[in-house]
Order: C-alpha cells, then structure tokens, then sequence
C-alpha cells in the first residue's frame, strides 16, 4: 500500500469551506477537500479551540462537523517547548501564540505538510526560513508550509 502523506490542517482551511466573503479561496479550499482521501488528514486542540470561538452558531456547527473526519493532535511538552523557541526566534508574535503551536504540533508530529491560508503569520517566507533553521538546529523533520491549492 502507498504511503499517504501526512497533513496538518489549521483553522483557516476549515473556515475557509464556509467562508462566503473570498469565493475563489473558498472554491480552491472545495476543489482541496476533493482530493483529501488521498492524505492523511490531522487537526489539532488548537484548530478546535479556535472554532469554538466562532460566533455564529450555524458556521461553528458546519466547521465542528467537518473537523469529526480528522484525527486530533493534543499538545505536549515538547510541543510546548517548541512553540515558545518559535516565537522566541520571530517566526510568530507571541500575540498569535496559536500559531506557533499549530506550526509545532505539525512538525512534532512528524507531519509533511502543514496547510493554512494564514498569509500574515503561517504561510509567508520569514516563517518558513525560521521554522527551517530551528529544525535544523534542533535535528528535527522539516516541514513543508503551503496552502491547500499548492497540493492541487
């Protein structure tokens, strides 16, 4: 049997199959759950943390629905331990900590890809460069950080 890849979604890529303002993100997001069979799919405490803040009642009870098809990822100490150097290096402002422990649960977790549409903190080269160095430094997997639409 062929190994299936092994994804991490964070909350934007669920919120993003209910989220009417940006159609073609909306759209890529769809066509990305089309193929989701093909993957090992995992979210994490966080991811459902983060929607139980949504404030409408009917999105919140979509996205709760939809996060039942993934494995769920909880939080250690090396995970812990992993987003405080993350934020301590820059890759995340330690006022989106939320961030920094999607990024370390994924690679903690051994994940090859770790999806978000959050451009501002996750998805944007800065991070990606940080998050590459402390891996190394740290002898750890590297992740890769994408959107859903670059595994189309």
């Amino acid at each position: 049997m062929k190994h299936k890849l092994k994804l991490y979604l964070d909350t934007s890529v669920i919120s993003a199959l209910f989220d009417e303002r940006n159609p073609e993100r909306k759209s890529l997001t769809e066509s990305f759950f089309k193929e989701i069979k093909n993957y090992e799919v995992y979210v994490s405490e966080i991811t459902i943390a983060e929607i139980q803040k949504t404030l409408d009642q009917e999105i919140k009870e979509k996205m709760n629905e939809e996060m039942t098809k993934f494995l769920v990822l909880t939080i250690s100490d090396e995970i812990e331990e992993l987003a405080k150097e993350i934020i301590q290096k820059g890759a995340i402002n330690e006022s989106y900590s939320e961030d920094a422990y999607h990024i370390a649960i994924a690679i903690i977790n051994g994940m090859d890809f770790l999806l978000s549409w959050n451009f501002r903190h996750i998805v944007r080269k800065k991070t990606k460069d940080i998050v590459r160095m402390i891996n190394t430094l740290k002898n750890l997997r590297q992740i890769e950080i994408i959107t859903p639409a670059e595994l189309l």
